[in-house]
C-alpha cells in the first residue's frame, strides 16, 4: 500500500510539473496557448471517459439540485488555467507554481469563516508566512524577463492565487453537497466538458473577428497537455484515498514536490533564474505549507 501511494504521489508531482514546463515551453511556439487549453478539455473528456470506461452522462449532474456547480466549476477551470499558463510564460515557472499551490490557504480562511471550524495558532501564522511567501516569491526583479517596469508582475500571479483558491474552495464544496461515488466521474468530466464548450465559443468568436488563427500545433499540444492533466488530477486522487485521514499530509507533500521539481527543471532547462529574495519566497512557502498542513487540526 506503501509503495502504490507513493507510486501514485511522485505521478502526480512528475505531471503537474510537466504542465507547468510544458507552458514555458509553448511560450516559445506558435501556439495559441487559449486555443490549446481549450482543446486540452476536450482530450480530458476522452481520457476520463476511456479510464472510466464510460462516457459522461450529463443529464445526471443537470438534472440534480447541484448542477450550477458543475458550470461553475467547468468556467473556473478554463480561467485559472489560462491565467497559470500566461503566468508561466510571462514570468516563470517558480512563480506560477507558488501562487497556484499556496492558492490552499483560501478555502481553510473561508471555512474558518463560514463554517466556524477552527486553526492551531500555528495554523494561523502558517497562514501569515503563506501570504508574505507569495509577495516574496513574486517580488519583480530584472532577472525574470525583465518584469519589474510591468505591473502584471504583480497582477497576474495575485489573480492566479485569487482565482485558484476560489476554485478549490469551490470543488470542496461542491465534494461535500452534491457529490458521491456514483456521480463522481460525472461531475468531473461534465465540469471538463463545461470548460471546453466555454473556451470553444470564445474562440470561435476569435476566428469570426480574425483575431485568432488556426494551427495545427494547437491540435498536438492540446493532446500533449490534456492526457498528463487528466491523469496528474486522477493521481492525485489515487494517493489520496490511499493516505485516508492523513489526506492533509499528502497535499502538503504534493503541493511542495510541484514547487520544488517544476522549479528545479526551469532552472535546468529553461536557464530560468531567481533572485536571492524570490528564493526566499519559495523557502517561505514550503514552510508555510508544512505549518499550516501538518499540525492536526
Amino acid at each position: 500500500m506503501l509503495i502504490s501511494a507513493l507510486f501514485f504521489l511522485i505521478a502526480s508531482i512528475l505531471l503537474s510539473s510537466y504542465l507547468s514546463l510544458a507552458f514555458s515551453y509553448l511560450g516559445k511556439t506558435k501556439a495559441d496557448i487559449f486555443q490549446v487549453i481549450v482543446l486540452n478539455y476536450f482530450v480530458c473528456v476522452v481520457t476520463g471517459s476511456l479510464v472510466n470506461g464510460s462516457m459522461p452522462h450529463p443529464t445526471i449532474v443537470f438534472k440534480q439540485e447541484g448542477w450550477y456547480g458543475a458550470v461553475a466549476m467547468g468556467i473556473g477551470f478554463i480561467l485559472v488555467f489560462n491565467l497559470m499558463a500566461i503566468t508561466t510564460q510571462q514570468i516563470s515557472v517558480a512563480v506560477s507554481s507558488v501562487a497556484n499551490k499556496l492558492s490552499f490557504i483560501i478555502p481553510v480562511v473561508i471555512s474558518v469563516l463560514l463554517f466556524h471550524e477552527s486553526l492551531l495558532w500555528v495554523q494561523w501564522i502558517g497562514i501569515g508566512v503563506a501570504l508574505i511567501a507569495v509577495f516574496f516569491t513574486c517580488y519583480p526583479t530584472n532577472t525574470l524577463h525583465n518584469y519589474s517596469k510591468n505591473s502584471l508582475g504583480i497582477l497576474l500571479p495575485l489573480l492566479l492565487f485569487i482565482g485558484s483558491g476560489l476554485l478549490d474552495t469551490l470543488m470542496n464544496f461542491i465534494q461535500h453537497n452534491f457529490v458521491n461515488d456514483s456521480n463522481r466521474h460525472n461531475y468531473l468530466v461534465t465540469g471538463f466538458g463545461v470548460a471546453g464548450v466555454v473556451g470553444l465559443m470564445v474562440a470561435f468568436y476569435g476566428y469570426s473577428v480574425g483575431t485568432r488563427k488556426w494551427h495545427l500545433i494547437n491540435l498536438w499540444a492540446g493532446i500533449a497537455i490534456g492526457v498528463p492533466n487528466y491523469f496528474s488530477i486522477w493521481c492525485l486522487v489515487k494517493f489520496l484515498s490511499l493516505t485516508g485521514e492523513q489526506s492533509s499530509v499528502g497535499i502538503a507533500l504534493n503541493n511542495m514536490g510541484i514547487v520544488l521539481l517544476s522549479t528545479l527543471l526551469a532552472w535546468l532547462l529553461f536557464k530560468q533564474t531567481l533572485s536571492k529574495i524570490n528564493m526566499l519566497g519559495i523557502v517561505m512557502a514550503l514552510i508555510a505549507i508544512g505549518m499550516i498542513t501538518f499540525i492536526p487540526r
